[in-house]
């Protein structure tokens, strides 16, 4: 069997193994999301739907990683954001819902946190596995050679934002995972054309973990990843997008995850120059547009089917 191939299926198959166990422990224990009383009417339904689903995509990356790093060494400088992020997330949410502290980490220390996870990222990349420090122009598909200190900028503006705005993306049943395997999908593609097996393997296994979560996590959600799964998940674009020189694509194949934190941003800023009015009726945008009358089902497949539009056309350009 080809190893991609082999790669797939244990990532599909782990993933839904570990929801099989995971998911009655953290029924039992009543790790369950707390619904925002001012969003929409058919999201309190959702309350006490298990959370921190995000755990079970986290251990199978890793280890599957790791297995396959024995080999493809470039696979653990990757792993630094998809764990690392992941960790962050666990503490946050282990702070809510475990510990019941209302506030979680601060956003200082999350964002600390991200930080330095991602400066040892770029160290890695850097100085251990001396990759390229270039990025390529999306349509023209022209390499530009970046200066090592607006290399190390720019690296940490992706690894940040991607994983924000990923965490931002995670709001309906479904919705981040499934985006998140459209945009790998894009990369993985891209790395096999580029002939970096690494990669590949890097996008398949996510992949497969997504579309695997996405048994539990489609409508009518059985468990939400939480900020475990998703600044992960934001993690692992971030790192495949660096490593094949393929940043800037992420402003066309993630541009649902661009709208989102955009939105957030601007109703903030209104919010504050208006004192107390509001731009979209809810932020993130996805909200917004449940609040004005589409069911969360469609805005989903419409998030999908963009994602998918974004990627299909940077694809063959």
């Amino acid at each position: 069997m080809n190893t991609q191939m082999l790669n797939l299926i244990c990532s599909i198959a782990f993933t839904i193994l570990l929801g099989v166990i995971i998911l009655p422990i953290l029924r039992k224990y009543k790790i369950g999301q707390t619904v925002r009383s001012d969003g929409p009417e058919s999201h309190l339904k959702k309350n006490g739907t298990p959370i921190m689903g995000g755990i079970m995509m986290i251990i199978v990356l890793t280890v599957l990683i790791i297995i396959n790093g024995v080999f493809k060494p470039t696979l653990f400088l990757a792993l630094v954001p998809i764990l690392g992020f992941g960790i962050v997330g666990f503490v946050d949410d282990y702070k809510k819902l475990v510990l019941k502290s209302p506030d979680g980490l601060s956003p200082k220390l999350k964002m600390l946190g991200l930080l330095v996870f991602s400066i040892v990222f770029i160290a890695l990349y850097l100085y251990v596995f001396r990759l390229p420090l270039v990025t390529i122009v999306p349509f023209l598909n022209q390499p530009v050679q970046l200066p090592t200190v607006l290399f190390v900028i720019f690296a940490l503006f992706i690894l940040l934002g991607t994983s924000n705005s990923v965490n931002l993306t995670d709001g309906l049943d479904g919705l981040a995972s499934g985006v998140v395997a459209i945009i790998m999908t894009f990369f993985t593609l891209e790395a096999f054309k580029l002939g970096n097996s690494e990669m590949v393997t890097l996008g398949i296994m996510t992949v497969g973990t997504c579309l695997a979560f996405l048994l539990f996590n489609a409508h009518p959600a059985k468990v939400f990843m939480g900020d475990t799964g998703s600044l992960a998940l934001g993690g692992a674009v971030a790192a495949i997008s660096l490593i094949l020189n393929m940043p800037l694509y992420l402003a066309i194949v993630a541009i649902v995850c661009i709208i989102d934190t955009i939105s957030v941003m601007l109703q903030v800023m209104y919010f504050k120059i208006t004192k107390g009015k509001r731009l979209f009726k809810m932020a993130p945008f996805h909200h917004h547009l449940e609040l004005s009358g589409m069911k969360e089902q469609v805005v989903v497949m419409i998030f999908w089917l963009i994602t998918a539009i974004a990627c299909t056309i940077m694809y063959f350009v």
